[in-house]
Formats: C-alpha cells, sequence, structure tokens
C-alpha cells in the first residue's frame, strides 16, 4: 500500500491490536472486584490509568514508526553488558508470563462457564487456539492477524458493556468516583492491580513491534502521516479499552457490590445471571473467552519479540507456547484460585511497568535514536510524572501490605 496517499483509515489497526492487552482477563477480574467491593470508590484510578495509557502507547508506536525497530530491539543494541541485558530479559519475561497466566486463566473460566469443560482443558485451548492465530502473523499477512484480533476486540466489547446498559449508574455515583480515594491497603492493592491491567509493559514492548512490522518501508517523508493516523489510531483504541474497562467495574459496582458471591469471575457470572438475567450472563462469558483467545495471542506475540529483541535468540512458536502456558497449566490443575492469581498476576505487571517505561521516555529524548522527531520537553515531563506516579504507588503497595496497614 502506497504511503503518499489514500485514506488514513487503511493505516490503523496497531493500536487496536495492542488494545486488546487493555481487554484481557486480568482487567475484567480487577476491575469486577474493585465494583463489588468497593462501588464507585476507584473509578478514578481506571480513567486516569486510561489518560496515561493514551501517551505511553503513542510513545511506543512513535518510537516503532520512527526508529523502524522495536523497543525490546533498541534495547538489546544499547545496553552493554550481556548479563545486564539477560537480567533485563529475565524481568521483562517474567511479566509476560504474569501476562500469560491471566490470559490463559481467563479464557479457561470461560470455557468452564460455557461448555462445563475442565480448567486444566480450557487452558489448553486457550493455548492452542492463541498459536493458531499467532501463526497468521508475518509473511505479509499482518493485516489478516489485525482483523481477526480487532473482530474479537469488539466481541470482549459487546461482553462486557451489555449489563451496563441494562443496569446504567447513577451519574453523581460515577461523579464522586472520579475523586482520588483510597479504603485500606486492599484498595491500593486493587488499584495497582487496575493499573498493571490498564498500561501493561507487555503491550508496550508489544505496540512498538507491531508499528514496526506495519510499516516496514516506510519512505522518510511519510513518517508525520504516520505518527498522525497513530494519534488517531491510539485515542481509538484507548477510548474502547477505557469504556469496556469502567463499563466492567460500573456493572459490579451497580449490580454486584456487597454480594458474598462475586470473589470469583464464575461467581460473578452466577451473579449477573441472577441479577440481569441469562442472556447477560452469557455475552458476559462469550466477551470473556474473546478476551483470553485475543490478548493471548497479543502476549505469545510480545514475549517472542521480548526474547528476540533482547537476547537476539528466536525459538519456535510452538516450543515457546508450551513453556509459557507451564505456570498457568500448574495453576488450574493445583487448584488455586483463578480469580485471585489474575488479580496478582496484575500486580506482578505493575511493578513490570517502570522497565518499559523509563527507558521508552529516555530513548525518545534521544535525537540519535529519533533525529528530527524527538519528543519535545513537555512530552518528556509528562511522561517523567507518569513513571513517578506508578513507582510511587509500587512502593506505597509495598509499604501497606508488608506492614500490614491499612
Amino acid at each position: 500500500m502506497p504511503l503518499s496517499g489514500g485514506r488514513t483509515i487503511w493505516l490503523l489497526g496497531p493500536a487496536l491490536v495492542a488494545g486488546v492487552a487493555y481487554l484481557d482477563p486480568g482487567n475484567v477480574a480487577s476491575n469486577m472486584t474493585a465494583g463489588a467491593i468497593y462501588g464507585f470508590l476507584l473509578v478514578w484510578v481506571v480513567v486516569l490509568g486510561n489518560v496515561m495509557a493514551w501517551l505511553v502507547q503513542y510513545l511506543s508506536a512513535k518510537l516503532g514508526i520512527v526508529t523502524g525497530k522495536s523497543l525490546p530491539e533498541i534495547l538489546g543494541e544499547r545496553i552493554g553488558s550481556r548479563w545486564a541485558r539477560r537480567g533485563f530479559w529475565l524481568q521483562a519475561e517474567l511479566v509476560a508470563m504474569a501476562t500469560d497466566i491471566a490470559e490463559i486463566l481467563g479464557g479457561a473460566i470461560a470455557l468452564n462457564i460455557l461448555f462445563d469443560l475442565p480448567l486444566v482443558v480450557g487452558g489448553l485451548i486457550t493455548g492452542a487456539v492463541s498459536l493458531a492465530v499467532l501463526q497468521l502473523h508475518g509473511h505479509g499477512r499482518e493485516r489478516i492477524f489485525e482483523r481477526l484480533i480487532i473482530s474479537m476486540m469488539f466481541i470482549v466489547v459487546i461482553g462486557f458493556s451489555a449489563g451496563v446498559f441494562l443496569s446504567p449508574p447513577e451519574p453523581t455515583d460515577v461523579a464522586a468516583g472520579l475523586l482520588p480515594a483510597f479504603d485500606g491497603s486492599q484498595s491500593v492493592l486493587l488499584a495497582a492491580s487496575i493499573l498493571g491491567a490498564t498500561i501493561m509493559p507487555h503491550a508496550i514492548y508489544a505496540h512498538s513491534a507491531l508499528a514496526r512490522d506495519r510499516f516496514p518501508r516506510r519512505p522518510q517523508a511519510a513518517v508525520p502521516r504516520l505518527l498522525s493516523a497513530t494519534r488517531w489510531d491510539v485515542t481509538i483504541a484507548l477510548t474502547i479499552a477505557g469504556a469496556v474497562n469502567l463499563a466492567i467495574l460500573l456493572l459490579a459496582a451497580t449490580s454486584l457490590q456487597g454480594r458474598d458471591d462475586t470473589g470469583t469471575l464464575e461467581g460473578a457470572h452466577g451473579a449477573i445471571a441472577e441479577v440481569l438475567g441469562p442472556v447477560i450472563a452469557t455475552l458476559f462469558a462469550i466477551g470473556l473467552l474473546a478476551s483470553g483467545l485475543a490478548s493471548s495471542s497479543v502476549g505469545a506475540y510480545a514475549g517472542a519479540e521480548i526474547m528476540h529483541g533482547l537476547l537476539r535468540v528466536r525459538i519456535p512458536l510452538a516450543t515457546r507456547r508450551i513453556i509459557t502456558l507451564i505456570p498457568a497449566l500448574l495453576i488450574l490443575a493445583f487448584g488455586v484460585d483463578p480469580t485471585q492469581a489474575l488479580i496478582l498476576s496484575q500486580v506482578v505487571l505493575s511493578f513490570g511497568i517502570s522497565f518499559a517505561l523509563i527507558p521508552l521516555v529516555y530513548l525518545g529524548t534521544r535525537s540519535d535514536v529519533m533525529g528530527d522527531h524527538q519528543n519535545r520537553w513537555w512530552t518528556t515531563l509528562v511522561g517523567v510524572v507518569v513513571a513517578a506516579l506508578l513507582v510511587t504507588l509500587n512502593l506505597t503497595l509495598l509499604y501497606l501490605v508488608f506492614t500490614g496497614s491499612g
């Protein structure tokens, strides 16, 4: 496709694929739990996280478009020490595996709800389907991969948003939730979980690679137009993802708050069926399944890119898929509460944000990396503030959890 003409709409896509990461089962568990326990208290966290995510994802895509390389590739080139590079890869890999746990568990729970399949079998099916979807990426088939992921994304939107239209919240309650506040250490834990599920490290790594793959032979003169289209792409993707995440929390706050049976996704499904009817509950389960399948595919793509960029190693996707499936399958096999594992996996993601975000902001200031497209001072300042907020929240979380305060 020539970049010199045509409509901007045909340049959209990478952000919508990366945006699936913002609608994974970990988001569902975190937002559903937050709404059911604390009502509208953490609405502000969802909104703030989505605003910060817009900047983060734009900077990631910009890096991929301007340099023609992904963030892991650039870090692999610039980290001189082999052991430092391996250490950075290890933490990024652990974050990617935490992501995979959330996505595989979500798909397994959805298959159990819909078809009464054992959780381990559901996990295997989710992993296998995600691998099949991932095989579509590459060899000039990026658009097919994008269309399939985006189609799943719209299934997720319908499945997770239907209930809030049937039982809408009071506007005054939503407005009250926009005022920043916490209620003990558990609410801070959930806030970190929501942010970990919203600003996801693997989505930062993946978006730069998706933008690189989408425009591999872009002429330098086309970069400004691609960046303009990317701003629209990110805005559309994050508007959709933010609205759905907010809808999940509002659904729980409006219809499920105070119930004793919403501590698990299965319990939440049953509560939705009881309160809003079986149709809404079935749509919720279908949305959860599409979420697990789509986000697992994107997560596996990100994991492969992390390994290739930082270690300069590629292993067969099937081999990697089997290895990264093991932790999730062990959780399912040993009877660990899958919903609690989902929430804790999002906290792990929250701690990995800084390792992806700080280098992203720093590289954007470098003229030897970005050339004439290096970030302006105010963009860098906002990026630093975002990183500082996230680090502060994580340090506060550690203090509250290990001291038992709140």
